[in-house]
């Protein structure tokens, strides 16, 4: 389980594991140096579904 956590509206995530052969395989076509930055992107693309919020 990964911790996550939410400081002044940024979000810190370590020791997470994704398991995707495919994205992996995308991700391995960059330069190494471009892991995190392509990471973070994608993963604040994915977080733009959590901008709904709960719903009941």
């Amino acid at each position: 389980m990964a911790d996550i956590q939410i400081n002044d509206g940024i979000i810190k995530i370590m020791n997470m594991e994704v398991q995707d052969p495919k994205a992996a395989a995308v991700l391995a076509e960059y330069p190494q140096v471009r892991w995190a930055e392509i990471t973070r992107k994608a993963v604040k693309i994915g977080l733009g579904y959590l901008k709904g919020g709960e719903k009941p």
